[in-house]
């Protein structure tokens, strides 16, 4: 598991950087692809593709928003938070500075994947290039290369 100095200095890190909303993404990895899911059409960036991802809640630890979006987003339990894969800030849609702190995970299962706030997801080999944002592509690079 990912240390908690770790999380405490990417935390402590944000705070002195002004950043308003921390997020968590996570890369699940199967048999040399990673999942990707589909953002809904309507949804801010409708119809990218991206990482399990989402907001880290008030008094909420990074590593706890992490198991617990994956989760909520794809039904599948995380064993192990494996590498961190560095960061990325963006604006989101209401406008607040926010920061996406990135990790490999392990999972103890890899389907279902039941989608909940997605429209589709696939399981993706990463020779290929993978339809996500530039952010996203830099995250996949170092799992690539890690």
């Amino acid at each position: 598991m990912i240390e908690t100095t770790l999380l405490e200095r990417l935390t402590q890190e944000a705070d002195r950087d002004e950043v308003q909303q921390l997020v968590v993404g996570a890369v699940v990895q199967y048999d040399g692809k990673v999942l990707l899911l589909q953002r809904p059409a309507e949804d801010f960036m409708g119809g990218i593709w991206e990482l399990p991802s989402g907001k880290v809640e008030p008094g909420e630890s990074i590593d706890r928003a992490l198991i617990r979006e994956v989760r909520e987003e794809t039904g599948l339990d995380v064993t192990a938070i494996t590498n961190h894969l560095g960061e990325f800030d963006y604006q989101s849609g209401s406008g607040k500075k926010s920061r996406q702190f990135n990790f490999t995970v392990e999972v103890d299962r890899t389907e279902p994947v039941e989608l909940t706030e997605h429209d589709a997801y696939t399981w993706t080999n990463l020779s290929e290039e993978p339809p996500v944002t530039e952010a996203v592509k830099q995250v996949l690079a170092r799992y690539r290369d890690s």
